[in-house]
């Protein structure tokens, strides 16, 4: 048949075709004046952010005309700070003027806010998530996800108290012997690292001028758990401001929200069900299968 037959149509809608999306990003490339490329990671599937993801983007970056700048559409949970860190400077230098903007029809979580701080500006509805960028590890041996901050400062809180004590020190010592020391440093370099990476991409971006301390005291509520509870607490477009990130927020009504909804709920279910990650745009699409079907 035909390319553009109704029956091919049809396949392509029941398969969540590329073909069913590119009019989308041709709409959004209008709105925004610059060109659009969607980076998704499933939030159903077990993946992460991760370094080949990013070779990946690099692929479809180079075929693009980005003289007049990009807009990275990205939905994800999150995953590798240092491939956040690689994706923020790949965009940075593939685009003609230097810059990127972000946008987030539903979640950018953890490492993906970092990739948004790096954007000069984040597009966000009154709905879109942010969230903490403080580093997790785990499952534990009871499924459990824990906190690298929260882990540290037990750690600390126990070890000082087994040092102040007046009584006896060996139950203090049996609840030390529960942690690696070695494990321990290896956590607050990551806490590190994290910090460091949000906050050299902010310098480089929506935050210029500003100094590397007072960037970080602005971003407090991304880096420390005690501000959100939970990692997975959304930071929404009101409060990203409040830190100083250049969110915009983009009008329900608008031809460009309802434009970028679309791609969400189209594109999110196709990393939901056929795929675990894709990054395309108007003429190219890449994915991964879902962890099952790629073993």
């Amino acid at each position: 048949m035909a390319a553009g037959s109704p029956f091919t149509a049809m396949q392509a809608e029941l398969t969540q075709d590329h073909l069913t999306r590119v009019k989308l990003y041709k709409t959004l490339s209008k709105e925004l004046g610059r060109p659009v490329i969607a980076l998704f990671t499933s939030h159903s599937y077990p993946v992460m952010l991760q370094d080949s993801d990013a070779n990946m983007l690099e692929s479809v970056l180079q075929e693009m005309d980005l003289s007049t700048g990009l807009c990275l559409i990205i939905s994800s949970p999150g995953g590798s700070g240092v491939a956040a860190e690689r994706i923020i400077n790949m965009c940075r230098a593939y685009s003609g003027t230097g810059e990127y903007w972000a946008f987030v029809p539903s979640k950018a979580k953890s490492a993906a806010t970092m990739i948004c701080m790096g954007a000069s500006k984040v597009i966000m509805g009154p709905s879109s998530e942010l969230g903490p960028i403080d580093p997790q590890f785990g499952p534990t041996g009871n499924g459990i996800i824990l906190s690298v901050a929260n882990t540290v400062r037990s750690y600390d809180e126990l070890f000082e108290r087994a040092v102040n004590t007046d009584g006896h020190v060996e139950p203090f010592l049996q609840q030390l012997a529960n942690y690696d020391e070695r494990e321990i440093a290896e956590f607050r370099a990551a806490m590190l690292l994290a910090d460091d990476i949000a906050v050299r991409a902010l310098m480089g971006g929506m935050m210029q001028g500003d100094d590397y301390e007072t960037v970080r005291e602005k971003i407090d509520m991304f880096c420390s758990p005690e501000k959100t509870l939970s990692h997975g607490r959304p930071i929404y477009h009101h409060e990203a401001r409040r830190c100083g990130v250049n969110a915009e927020l983009a009008d329900v009504k608008s031809t460009l929200w309802k434009t970028a909804y679309e791609l969400q709920i189209r594109l999110d279910r196709m990393v939901s069900t056929q795929a675990s990650k894709a990054i395309e745009n108007t003429t190219d699409s890449y994915s991964v299968g879902p962890p099952e079907l790629s073993e």
